[in-house]
């Protein structure tokens, strides 16, 4: 049928029949009446021009970009609709009850149906309308047409009750901005009575068809007892295949649902019993995996084409979905058709779920903030989507406290190194420290967003990090004198915000780092960019280390003595006896990122590559577009594109052979890896950092062996096996000692005995054959998580 036919069959259909006062599909209330349009439509159609439409005086933007324009198949919420409510659709066989006479297509069909709505499921998770995945589902629109048939009421009642729970979880954490659709309900049956007891309900089902289960699997002779029970379908050889097929999706409904009732629990109350659920959870999805081939071997019917992209385990269309049908009451979501996610994909996207949700449960809820951070980075390297994301932030902050447990003033007091006796002092109720506390708690929010959200949002709360450091040291001046310093505080007050002060202000640089490494996670930044962002990367790491370092002299009570000294380079700071394990860790990354830095910079200069001159925008104009919101909230202080320039514009490939970078970072990250034994995250980072440290100081040597300068040196960049690290492939065609030179460097370079040999050995035999073939490789660094 053309399309012609089928909007003239649409438009026939839903034509009034004004003999019949009930005909209207949507009849008239006691708020509402309905006239006829059609006159004033035909007028305007003779007046209006292309381009022009009609709209009221306070029509504005917004309300074009959610108008329907009619006719529109794009827009036109009922053009195409084969149903114009869910009640024709009923009355056309869209959700018979029972499905079918025949016991078994009953069976096969409901496993479908619940095969069909996990997949759907899945998709509203991955951000699509809850109308137009979930509730395309007939058979909830209509709960009480389910109440005759046990399996299906009950599964019914549980899937609204999950779709309620998660609905109200991102509503609760305010994230759900991040995908527009995800929390609008559009009037559907979400709050139906009796729901409440779909546990019950459902746990009497699974328990009927265990008995069932067991009864086809008991021996002939001990059958007779057991005839009272009534099989799941008629076929007997078929009976233990689908008993199994339906436990392992009703078991893992149900455990589903309690792992999203007992994460909610206050103060992380429920996260051990969550845990177990988990691992029933996934128990149950692979046992779900095990039943298709079963469920394909006696399907009836005609199954789907494409094995890939089928949404049943069967592969045959689920009974009782139109996509369509909740078309008139979700009016601001364009009705364009969605794919719905395979069922395969649905099952592998709960196992990632499962398996976010289970590191966020195994979380020890500690209190330092440090520790905190760092858990939330790690975390978010793993990409983890919105629902377990929501999770993780209701758990970190409930009731304006850490984990519903600790005060957040006690947690920044702890976070400064003070004593916790300052919870009893008079400076909790300063009214900057207040604003503070909030801060905090707005960072934290922000952290456990999607990485665009996030880094959008970190750009914008540095300025408020960064107000409220110099109102709290306005306030320390104006209380204790305009003469004051952060160094000379003699009573408990100017101790206190002492500390607080350089607490903001180390945490203002992580932050700083932290958005400027999702940069590189987001590919925002160009191979011509990257010399400036490691340059600025660099500048941000030495103001970090120097506030950690600072806040830990302080701790100690040596403020006075070490305050002022820390005028030294950080890097100087590694050669001292006692640099604490978090500084040498810095001092690993400063080298790295300077090393890069300059060594992007000579490439530029001397081999006039890595340059794509905009029509555009200039590369000062780049750097601001970059760094503008840094800039703003001034950090670092004094730093500008001149800084830039003149840091990077001397820079020479024969300076970086003779003060080599990379093999200062290499040999603090050898030296600080025994303070990190226990921290397996921060030991693999060390490794990883190391490799790349070792790496980029060989190919400096084969370059310094070839010379820079050599005419046939060509530069290539590829991206490298993880996020934020690029391989610079320098390609070139010189001597045959070429391979002489490497295998000297190579044996002087061993790394039998080394950690991590594995790992870093693969790369070298990676150097090797690229050498052999006249090519050096240079690894753009890794940004590790900075945490303290």
């Amino acid at each position: 049928m053309d399309w012609k036919s089928t909007e003239q069959a649409s438009m026939e259909r839903h034509a009034p029949n004004h003999s019949s006062s009930t005909s209207s599909s949507i009849p008239a209330t006691e708020n509402t009446v309905w006239a006829d349009a059609s006159p004033l439509l035909e007028t305007v159609c003779e007046e209006l021009r292309d381009g022009e439409l009609i709209h009221g005086e306070n029509f504005n933007l917004y309300a074009a970009m959610s108008a329907l324009e009619i006719m529109d198949p794009k827009m036109d919420s009922g053009i195409i609709n084969k149903y114009a409510s869910v009640d024709e659709a009923i009355e056309d066989g869209l959700a018979p009850v029972p499905i079918s006479l025949d016991k078994t297509v009953d069976v096969q069909c409901i496993i479908d149906i619940i095969d069909q709505l996990l997949a759907c499921e899945a998709t509203w998770h991955k951000g699509h309308s809850l109308a137009q995945t979930v509730f395309s589902c007939a058979y909830l629109l209509r709960p009480e047409r389910t109440l005759s048939h046990a399996l299906l009421d009950s599964y019914c009642k549980v899937i609204r009750a999950t779709c309620k729970a998660v609905t109200s979880i991102v509503s609760d954490a305010r994230t759900h901005e991040e995908e527009d659709l995800f929390t609008m309900a559009y009037g559907l049956p979400l709050n139906v009575e009796g729901d409440e007891k779909c546990l019950s309900l459902l746990n009497a089902v699974e328990e009927n068809i265990s008995r069932q289960l067991r009864a086809c699997k008991a021996l002939p002779s001990k059958r007779k007892p057991l005839e009272d029970i009534e099989p799941l379908q008629n076929n007997f050889d078929l009976e233990e295949g689908y008993c199994k097929a339906l436990l392992c999706r009703l078991r893992f409904r149900k455990h589903f649902y309690h792992v999203l009732t007992c994460m909610r629990r206050p103060q992380g109350r429920g996260l051990e019993l969550a845990r177990k659920h988990i691992a029933s959870c996934i128990s149950e999805l692979g046992s779900i995996l095990n039943s298709a081939e079963f469920l394909m071997s006696n399907a009836y019917g005609t199954c789907e084409d494409g094995t890939e992209d089928r949404t049943t385990a069967s592969g045959r269309q689920a009974i009782g979905f139109d996509a369509n049908l909740n078309s008139r009451i979700s009016a601001p979501t364009p009705p364009r058709s969605i794919k719905i996610l395979s069922w395969k994909k649905a099952i592998e996207y709960f196992e990632k779920l499962l398996h976010h949700l289970d590191i966020i449960c195994s979380y020890l809820l500690d209190p330092s903030l440090d520790v905190l951070l760092r858990f939330v980075a790690q975390f978010q390297k793993a990409q983890p989507d919105l629902v377990a994301r929501v999770h993780l932030q209701l758990l970190l902050v409930q009731d304006g406290k850490l984990y519903g447990r600790y005060p957040i003033l006690a947690v920044i007091i702890r976070a400064a190194r003070l004593p916790e006796v300052i919870m009893r002092h008079d400076i909790q109720k300063n009214e900057y420290v207040v604003q503070l506390g909030q801060i905090v708690i707005n960072m934290l929010k922000v952290l456990c967003t999607n990485a665009a959200w996030q880094r959008r949002k970190l750009g914008k709360i540095l300025q408020d990090w960064r107000a409220i450091y110099v109102q709290l040291e306005l306030a320390f001046r104006k209380e204790f004198g305009e003469g004051s310093s952060i160094s000379n505080g003699e009573n408990a007050s100017a101790g206190i915000l002492k500390h607080i002060l350089i607490w903001v202000e180390e945490q203002t640089y992580w932050i700083a780092h932290r958005f400027l490494v999702l940069g590189f996670e987001l590919e925002l930044y160009s191979p011509s960019e990257y010399c400036m962002v490691y340059w600025y990367l660099y500048v941000v790491l030495i103001r970090l280390a120097e506030k950690t370092h600072l806040k830990m002299t302080v701790s100690d009570g040596s403020a006075k003595q070490k305050g002022k000294k820390r005028k030294d380079s950080p890097k100087d700071l590694a050669r001292e006896a006692r640099i604490p394990p978090a500084i040498s860790f810095l001092q690993c990354q400063i080298c790295l990122a300077e090393g890069l830095a300059l060594l992007l910079a000579a490439l530029r200069n001397e081999l006039m590559v890595l340059q794509s001159p905009s029509p555009f925008n200039s590369e000062h104009e780049r750097f601001i577009q970059h760094f503008e919101l840094l800039q703003k909230a001034c950090i670092p202080d004094l730093i500008s594109y001149p800084s830039f320039k003149e840091s990077t514009s001397h820079a020479r490939l024969s300076s970086l052979v003779m003060y080599n970078y990379f093999k200062d970072a290499q040999k603090i990250a050898k030296e600080v890896k025994s303070s990190f034994l226990n921290d397996p995250d921060r030991l693999a980072e060390l490794c990883i950092l190391e490799q790349v440290a070792e790496h980029n100081s060989v190919a400096l040597n084969v370059i310094s062996r070839v010379g820079a300068l050599d005419p046939s040196l060509k530069i290539a960049i590829a991206p490298w096996e993880a996020p934020q690290v690029y391989n610079i492939g320098l390609s070139f065609f010189s001597r045959k000692d070429d391979q002489t030179h490497f295998s000297k460097i190579k044996s002087s370079n061993s790394l039998a005995h080394r950690p991590c040999a594995t790992r870093v050995a693969a790369t070298f035999r990676i150097t090797a054959a690229m050498v052999a073939a006249h090519t050096a490789v240079f690894q753009v660094a890794p940004t590790a998580t900075v945490i303290f």
